[in-house]
């Protein structure tokens, strides 16, 4: 005990007289993740809109892309080629129909669209039925592990583009968060007990299954991640600027 009080007085002697001492440099940390919340539409709109509805294009034309591998599609597009099997509609104005009922959920747990929760159904509705028509079906399987790969990748960037323009949530995300709230549950769990019964629901209705489906699971979530930082947009500061 004594050495250990001698060798600390040694060393802020030294320290007195000028000698430098080294100090180990602390442990680095991880750069703040970018705000996601809401922000009015006013703020900035020619910068935010335009990222708004490209994102929510490419998330519509990136589902299609996974459609036409016909190897297996997220959870929601299994529930939408279910039904489109049953009835007459297309896979886009079943998304859309299916938007607007999920936003009558919202009702009960005083959750309220926004500008970005209307343009959700709209244009995804329009580009996933565009890229259906311009994708042709039954290619072969090195072009449909392409579409596949090509798809899910698109996807991840462009949730990463919608959601940073910070305009408000989809309809299916925004059911997630109001239920998180209103039950006290993780988003995880109510988000994963959603995707499971929707799955379950579009397999029983003959909706397409397979690896698609693990690897967009496993996937889109760390390639959202990884772009979220380059789009998320962080608001004016207190200067004004942005």
């Amino acid at each position: 005990m004594r050495q250990d009080i001698t060798d600390r007085s040694e060393r802020e002697l030294r320290c007195g007289r000028g000698d430098r001492v080294a100090i180990p440099p602390g442990p680095r940390t991880s750069p703040p993740p970018p705000p996601l919340t809401y922000i009015s539409l006013g703020e900035r709109p020619l910068r935010r809109l335009p990222q708004l509805f490209v994102g929510l294009a490419l998330y519509g034309f990136s589902l299609s892309l996974m459609v036409r591998a016909s190897l297996g599609v997220n959870p929601w597009s299994v529930l939408y080629e279910g039904l489109a099997r049953h009835t007459t509609l297309s896979f886009g104005t079943i998304s859309a129909v299916l938007g607007v009922l999920v936003l009558l959920l919202w009702i009960p747990l005083k959750q309220r669209p926004t500008f970005g929760t209307v343009a959700n159904i709209i244009v995804l509705a329009c580009s996933s039925d565009l890229g259906l028509l311009l994708v042709p079906p039954h290619l072969g399987l090195p072009a449909r592990i392409a579409l596949l790969v090509g798809g899910v990748l698109l996807n991840g960037l462009s949730v990463a583009v919608y959601v940073g323009a910070r305009l408000g949530p989809g309809p299916r995300d925004g059911l997630m968060t109001g239920a998180s709230v209103a039950t006290g549950r993780s988003l995880r769990l109510v988000r994963t007990l959603m995707e499971i019964t929707v799955l379950a629901v579009g397999r029983l209705l003959g909706g397409g299954v397979g690896a698609g489906t693990a690897l967009y699971a496993l996937a889109v979530g760390p390639i959202t991640q990884f772009f979220m930082p380059w789009f998320a947009y962080r608001g004016r500061r207190r200067d004004g600027t942005a």
